[in-house]
């Protein structure tokens, strides 16, 4: 198949560059359509509990969703601003699609005890679709931010999922902005010339392109996420330079030994190729296991993932190749340099490593093991407002209520649904759990039941008391939905369906490993040492955004626990990329094993020739992961630092000393398989595919 490819690209490398040019276009043509359809709904199950009781209420309530406005001034009862509030309160309530807006001068609690802020609640229609209720809450936020006040700020209910994705979209402009050219100026320093560092710039616009493409079409059958634009979008630039990056070294290096560039070419796909090739089927078997769980936001961002995964890899097999077949004679090569000097420092390394093996690991081992502690009491919520910067307008309004009204104003509540037959006294006992408890009649003789819970909107009091409803409902045709529930769902998702996601993943990836080497120790031997480090990188972003810790110096704040986007992505992801690295180094060692037999040297040759692409990635990839921490949204915070810390913990404490530490310590047993697994593999796994010979280089007298 590779030599299929690499011919392709060599023979036809025109056609291949206009298909993709084709592709580009249609990316960002027609897929950067999907920002108009971004969902903040991640918490949604189907299902469960929650979203059935939710669902009911969008067939039955009257009324629907709402925006909330909030007015700041030094005195809100200033007849002059009074007189505009008033006014403001009337045209909105004229708003067709409009249900209620009650008025905050004559309704307890909308008014702040120290006079300076107001709050204007605006109820949607119920059963009102998309385009009109677009269009009505358009005309409510534009007419209340009229208002004449030296702060209006209007957010809530669909306004806030439509300035979330408005944000989404500014962050991932300006984190392109600033790691293209950063990208750029690295990879001048690694190659030393123009041509080869652009190279991985297109892998990566088309990697771009592609998760654009890939989000917009899966828009069409599923909700995307306001995080899939950031992430997908992190990802595929990072794996395009990473993949990159490795051909196009392999290719500078495979120009040493033959002037034919499309032998050359053919060459580096024949051996880089297959290391890409089975490093772009790892990362999406380890993304599969989000498509274990029931959630439409994790079965999306799996998807989605995945998708621009494989479109890094394809354009490294497919366009690179080609675009090295049409201007490759113009990049020079590898310089030829004594073995003993290309790449010493990660000799040694591996050489210190192996000799000093068992202290290595003593010594490694433990400091990850402590890194990862604050894990085991990692806590996740839906999040709101505070999530985001300070600069945005849905953050403004959750700060202004929050310094001049009591805790819990504007906090969604827990919705209860009574179903008709409900027992009287189930009902009572539901409404006596707290103070705050209002009840409203629908149509069929079902019975609402709202509940402000104290603290935040997902809090423990709020996951609490969902908890206590349902266990006084016993079995009354009663249902719990609203975030807090939502929440409490999720979790009870994950506690279920995490084991089974963690068997599904690590069953495709021990099973990739050992088609790639033909060991069952090897892939042991990386899974364990890639969940230290993971375990450790998510250990650090609990301690930072959980617990608080040098949250500021990040752009962020400690919110108590991390977003519900963040653990299942880090790991999905970083555990991923963490692949890459160690089929890069393991392809180096399995290429020396086979030309000289032995095990030690294969390991210290195969640090060498690959520790300087690896370093390299994982830098590249620090900086994509770190411009998309620049825009202060706290979920992309998370996860920005999460996969950083991982990609620089995996690629440098484990990659460079625990490794060959490990290989070392089994010696030759590393490559050992039962024979009748070894028949196996040398039947159907995937082998180094022949390389092509090189023609002797030739001098002209």
């Amino acid at each position: 198949m590779l030599s299929t490819l690499a011919r392709a690209a060599t023979r036809r490398p025109l056609t291949v560059i206009a298909l993709w040019v084709l592709f580009l276009l249609l990316g960002f043509g027609l897929g950067t359509g999907v920002f108009s359809r971004l969902s903040d709904n991640v918490a949604d199950i189907p299902g469960t509990e929650s979203e059935a009781a939710a669902q009911y209420l969008d067939r039955t309530d009257p009324t629907g969703e709402s925006i909330t406005g909030v007015v700041e001034g030094a005195a809100v009862s200033d007849p002059a601003l009074r007189a505009q509030v008033e006014r403001a309160v009337a045209d909105v309530r004229a708003v067709a699609g409009v249900a209620a807006v009650p008025d905050p001068y004559a309704t307890r609690g909308l008014t702040a005890e120290d006079g300076r802020a107001l709050i204007i609640p605006v109820t949607l229609e119920g059963g009102l679709d998309d385009e009109a209720e677009e269009t009505a809450v358009d005309a409510a936020a534009d007419r209340i931010r009229q208002i004449d006040a030296p702060e209006v700020h209007v957010s809530g209910g669909p306004l806030l999922g439509t300035q979330i994705a408005e944000r989404a979209q500014e962050d991932v402009r300006n984190a392109e902005l600033i790691s293209l050219p950063v990208v750029l100026a690295l990879l001048l320093v690694v190659f030393g010339g123009l041509r080869a560092a652009t190279l991985p710039l297109v892998i990566a616009i088309s990697g771009i392109a592609g998760a654009f493409l890939a989000l917009f079409l899966f828009s069409g059958v599923t909700d995307i996420s306001v995080y899939a634009i950031q992430v997908t979008t992190m990802l595929g630039l990072g794996l395009a330079v990473d993949y990159a990056l490795l051909m196009v070294v392999r290719f500078r290096e495979e120009r040493r030994n033959t002037e034919d560039v499309a032998v050359a070419v053919q060459r580096t796909v024949a051996a880089a190729g297959r290391t890409v090739l089975f490093s772009g089927l790892t990362v999406a078997v380890s993304l599969t296991g989000l498509l274990v769980f029931p959630s439409v936001f994790l079965r999306s961002m799996g998807l989605a993932v995945a998708a621009v995964v494989v479109v890094d890899m394809l354009a490294a097999l497919t366009l690179l190749p080609a675009l090295l077949a049409r201007f490759g004679g113009r990049i020079a090569p590898a310089k030829n340099r004594p073995e003993a000097e290309e790449g010493r420092v990660f000799a040694r390394l591996a050489r210190f490593s192996a000799r000093r093996r068992v202290a290595v690991v003593a010594a490694v081992v433990p400091v990850l093991l402590v890194l990862a502690l604050p894990v085991t009491g990692m806590t996740i919520n839906l999040g709101d407002a505070e999530q985001l910067p300070s600069s945005t307008e849905a953050r403004q309004l959750y700060d202004t209520v929050d310094a001049h009204f009591p805790p819990g104003t504007g906090v969604s509540p827990i919705t209860v649904v009574l179903g008709p037959g409900t027992d009287a006294a189930t009902a009572d006992r539901i409404g006596a759990l707290s103070p705050t408890a209002e009840s409203r009649e629908l149509p069929g003789g079902t019975t609402v039941v709202s509940i402000r819970p104290p603290g935040s909107v997902d809090g423990k009091e709020a996951t609490d008391l969902v908890e206590r409803i349902r266990d006084v409902r016993a079995d009354e045709p009663v249902e719990v939905t609203g975030p807090a529930a939502r929440l409490v769902d999720f979790r009870q998702m994950l506690a279920e369906r995490a084991p089974w996601a963690a068997v599904t993943v690590l069953a495709g990836i021990f099973a990739l490993l050992f088609a790639f080497t033909g060991s069952l120790l090897i892939p042991l031997r990386t899974i364990l040492t890639t969940l230290l480090s993971l375990g450790a990188a998510l250990g650090v972003v609990v301690w930072v955004f959980q617990d608080g810790h040098l949250a500021g110096l990040l752009g962020g704040e400690g919110l108590d626990a991390l977003s519900l986007t963040a653990p299942p992505l880090i790991v999905a992801i970083a555990f991923g990329l963490a692949m890459d690295y160690e089929l890069f180094i393991l392809a180096r060692m399995r290429e020396a094993r086979q030309l000289t037999g032995d095990d030690q040297e294969a390991v210290v040759t195969g640090l060498r020739r690959s520790g300087r692409v690896v370093t390299c990635a994982a830098l590249l990839l620090a900086v994509v992961f770190g411009a998309f921490m620049t825009g202060g949204f706290a979920p992309i915070l998370q996860i920005g630092l999460g996969l950083t810390l991982a990609v620089l913990i995996d690629a440098t404490v484990v990659r460079m000393l625990l490794v060959p530490a490990t290989m070392a310590l089994l010696g030759r047993r590393a490559w050992w398989a039962p024979k009748p697994l070894r028949r196996v593999h040398d039947r159907f796994g995937l082998r180094e595919e022949t390389p092509i010979p090189a023609p002797p280089v030739t001098t002209k007298a």
